[in-house]
């Protein structure tokens, strides 16, 4: 049962994953020709771009785990001080199938944890010194086990190529608008110019809330996967729902060390401060209150 869940969870995520950079390479080619038609030069606009595209994606890449685990101030979890989360994250992971991740611990009361990397041998799990602390033993092996399914069905893939692409988005659509005044009239002649400029503006505005939006819809469909392959490993659905309950009656989220960058990969969405409409269409996570009743009717 495990091992069909996690092909299904991996093919379909090799499969978003091929869709997403589908999408990437399509936003950066119309990105790239507005910029070289707000210039005068296709060809610089297009050599722009990609220079820039690659050279971001690539580093977000390899140093993605590191790059996380610092953005948050996590420090390594030793075994010496906190023995049980050691010998949870090794034993659920061998249970998983996977090599064991690295193993981090952030300085905070809030009750929170995340999982990041580019695959399962390259991968972390972070908790929270709050979360170790205030959890019970089936608790904590629920929230890991929920880390630990998004490792092994290579959802922190899928969310680094979509960090990936709003950042590099936010990046050529501040420039491309910049352009716009900057590029001293070149390329700006003709009715066909202007309105050539003007698909460029609304691109420009578009792009980055489409990519955000891709990201979110993404993470929120994640959560709830992740929630059963942690029932699937540690067989007691109780455990991560008494958790969530926990995490979400907890007044501070870890609200200091997140920001819109990692929101997205906590087990809970640590802004969770903002309600209303637009609020729930562009969070991070499905409710909480949905997740514990699914867990609760397992």
């Amino acid at each position: 049962m495990a091992k069909l869940v996690s092909f299904d969870e991996i093919r379909a995520n090799n499969l978003r994953s091929i869709l997403l950079i589908g999408f990437f390479l399509l936003l950066m080619g119309l990105i790239g020709v507005a910029i070289g038609l707000v210039w005068g030069n296709i060809l610089f606009g297009i050599i722009i771009t990609l220079i820039a595209a690659s050279v971001y994606a690539l580093m977000a890449y390899l140093q993605g785990r590191a790059m996380v685990t610092k953005m948050v101030g996590a420090r390594e979890l030793t075994k010496k001080e906190f023995p049980h989360a050691y010998h949870s994250i090794e034993g659920l992971s061998l249970a998983a199938g996977i090599p064991t991740p690295k193993m981090y611990v952030i300085d905070t009361p809030a009750l929170n944890a995340f999982a990041t990397g580019r695959n399962p041998d390259n991968s972390a799990v972070v908790l929270t010194t709050g979360l170790i602390a205030k959890l019970n033993r089936q608790e904590l092996e629920g929230v890991i086990a929920h880390e630990l399914a998004h490792i092994r069905n290579y959802d922190i893939r899928v969310m680094m190529i979509a960090a990936v692409i709003t950042g590099v988005l936010l990046f050529l659509s501040q420039f491309l608008l910049r352009s716009l005044f900057f590029s001293g009239g070149r390329g700006r002649d003709g009715k066909g110019q202007i309105i050539m400029i003007v698909v460029a503006i609304v691109l420009a505005i578009l792009s980055p809330i489409i990519a955000e939006m891709i990201r979110l819809g993404i993470s929120r469909k994640r959560e709830y996967a992740a929630d059963a392959g942690a029932v699937v490993l540690t067989r007691y659905p109780a455990g991560l729902a008494g958790a969530l309950k926990k995490i979400s009656a907890d007044p501070k989220p870890a609200e200091r060390i997140a920001n819109s960058a990692t929101n997205h990969l906590f087990i809970s969405n640590p802004d969770r401060k903002k309600t209303g409409f637009w609020a729930r269409t562009f969070s991070t996570h499905p409710p909480i209150e949905d997740r514990i009743d699914r867990l609760e009717r397992m």
